[in-house]
C-alpha cells in the first residue's frame, strides 16, 4: 500500500498533462473544422488526428451532427474538462487523497 501512496503524485501528474494534451488536440480538431481543404493525414496533422479520431468515430456513432456541424470534439473538451475537475483540480479525488 505504501508503494501506491508514493506513486499518486506521478499519477497525478501523467493524468493531467495526458488530459491537457487530449483537450488541446480536441481544440485544435475545432479550429481545422473551419478548414476543410486541410488534410489531416499529411505533415504535421497526423500527430493531432491519429489520437483524436478513433474517438470522435466513435462518438459520432452516438451523436449526428446538428446542421451539417460535428459538434463531438466540443463534448469531448466538455468531458475532458468537467473530467480533471473532478480528479485533479482543486477539490478534486485525486487531489484531496494526495494533499
Amino acid at each position: 500500500m505504501p508503494l501506491l501512496v508514493k506513486s499518486l503524485p506521478t499519477l497525478h501528474f501523467l493524468m493531467g498533462f495526458l488530459i491537457g494534451a487530449l483537450t488541446l488536440a480536441f481544440l485544435l480538431r475545432i479550429i481545422l473544422t473551419w478548414y476543410p481543404k486541410i488534410d489531416l493525414r499529411t505533415g504535421f496533422w497526423p500527430i493531432i488526428f491519429l489520437p483524436t479520431e478513433p474517438i470522435l468515430v466513435f462518438t459520432r456513432k452516438i451523436v449526428a451532427p446538428i446542421g451539417g456541424v460535428d459538434v463531438t470534439p466540443i463534448i469531448w473538451v466538455g468531458l475532458l474538462s468537467l473530467f480533471r475537475e473532478l480528479f485533479l483540480g482543486q477539490q478534486g479525488l485525486l487531489t484531496q487523497i494526495i494533499f
